[in-house]
């Protein structure tokens, strides 16, 4: 497996620091957050997923804590749009330039508005899918919000 993805060689131009963990990848399991949480021996709480989404017809990343799920309201109100909608998968590999399972919300192919849950900002270092199944990064938030030029907001679902 590379230990190098288009993320973490943007990630590394840009002298950010991150760490690099590869792990066993199942697409056979019903959360690929928490099992990567759990093959790491990483709290869910701090290993964040990235979803694409649609509100109001203009692409977006939103990247949760892999034990919460996305409250598609919100975002759509974070965004000052009135409707949002998960990306259909085979759109959302076109747009990010990876595979479901693997999706980064760094060095995107066609980058979008990026959005993390409020609680990223709560912890030292987050892991976030390094654009490869099996692969993840971890960043300090900080870093990750400015290099993505993201915001924080209540996204995730009560």
């Amino acid at each position: 497996m590379a230990r190098s993805t288009r993320a973490t060689a943007a990630l590394d131009k840009a002298g950010i620091a991150h760490g690099v963990h590869a792990y066993d990848y199942s697409a056979d399991v019903d959360s690929k957050g928490l099992a990567a949480a759990q093959a790491l021996g990483i709290a869910p709480l701090r290993m964040f997923k990235t979803l694409m989404a649609w509100v109001d017809k203009q692409p977006l990343i939103a990247v949760i804590p892999s034990d919460q799920r996305l409250s598609l309201k919100k975002l759509a109100a974070h965004c000052g749009g009135k409707h949002a909608q998960m990306m259909e998968i085979p759109e959302a590999e076109k747009r990010s330039g990876y595979k479901v399972g693997g999706i980064s919300p760094f060095a995107q192919q066609r980058p979008a508005k990026v959005v993390f849950a409020a609680s990223a900002a709560q912890h030292d270092t987050l892991y976030i899918n390094a654009g490869q199944r099996g692969l993840l990064l971890d960043i300090a938030p900080a870093d990750a919000l400015q290099f993505l030029q993201a915001s924080c907001a209540d996204i995730c679902e009560d």
